[in-house]
């Protein structure tokens, strides 16, 4: 695991702008950035004073998130996010549907992948607080789609808790797998039949790679070599103890590389 690289998951920092994520990731060093796109707040402005920021630093862009599938129409938010991310040379465009229409959930996708073109790939994130449960589920979306530039997303924790085993994991074509989301949390945790906890603990109740019960080392063990690992180490402990947004990224990137020391 020496060779993957690492990238700073914009959901550590909920409360950074765009140039404090990309000052963050490249001071700690991270191979790559993450970043957040707010529909509400970013302009023309932003996208080029991120492109200047990343330019400046050397810093690439794993991901940009989030595209969130709603019932109806589609929302041109969401196609301005994929011109946004091609602009600042993203890899990847992070993916989530609450829309229990799987059809259409799959059609959506399936424009923003057009969209895309080669430029960068559109990923599938599945969750129990999605419409996208499972691993299964998700696959069968992508099936379904059956475009290059679709690619499936798998986050440590939600795999666990939506019950995905080692083989679901070695089941998905490693081309499908552009990057994944690493973090650990206590095994077991939250009651996968409390949607509530489910939410609870993704967004504040995740630890660092090592201080948990996760099976990391199996589950990385069972990606493709080399894949980009982006740590998603949301949690409210680490905001509390690190409210410095550059000593958090270092804090995190040093604790991460120290799980991977201790793999080899």
């Amino acid at each position: 695991m020496r060779h993957n690289p690492i990238a700073m998951a914009s959901g550590i920092m909920p409360e950074a702008t765009p140039l404090q994520l990309v000052e963050a990731a490249a001071r700690a060093r991270f191979d790559y950035g993450g970043m957040w796109y707010d529909a509400v707040t970013w302009t023309p402005a932003t996208t080029r004073a991120v492109r200047a920021a990343l330019r400046d630093s050397g810093l690439p862009l794993l991901d940009m998130e989030v595209v969130w599938i709603k019932p109806g129409p589609p929302d041109p938010d969401h196609g301005r996010l994929v011109d946004a991310a091609l602009e600042l040379g993203a890899r990847n465009i992070l993916c989530v549907s609450s829309d229990p229409d799987a059809g259409a959930t799959a059609a959506k996708l399936a424009a923003l992948a057009e969209q895309a073109g080669d430029g960068l790939r559109i990923n599938l994130e599945f969750g129990l607080f999605t419409e996208v449960r499972t691993i299964a589920h998700a696959s069968a979306i992508l099936r379904r789609i059956s475009h290059p530039a679709m690619a499936l997303l798998i986050d440590a924790l939600h795999w666990r808790r939506s019950g995905g085993t080692l083989a679901d994991v070695a089941a998905v074509p490693p081309t499908w797998l552009s990057y994944v989301q690493l973090c650990d949390a206590p095994d077991p945790g939250a009651d996968p039949a409390d949607p509530a906890a489910i939410l609870t603990e993704a967004i504040d109740g995740r630890v660092a790679m090592g201080a948990g019960g996760l099976p990391l080392s199996a589950l990385c063990k069972a990606l493709p070599p080399g894949i980009p690992i982006a740590i998603e180490e949301r949690s409210k402990a680490l905001r509390d103890a690190y409210p410095n947004l550059n000593t958090r990224a270092a804090h995190m990137l040093a604790t991460t590389r120290q799980w991977i020391a201790a793999q080899a």
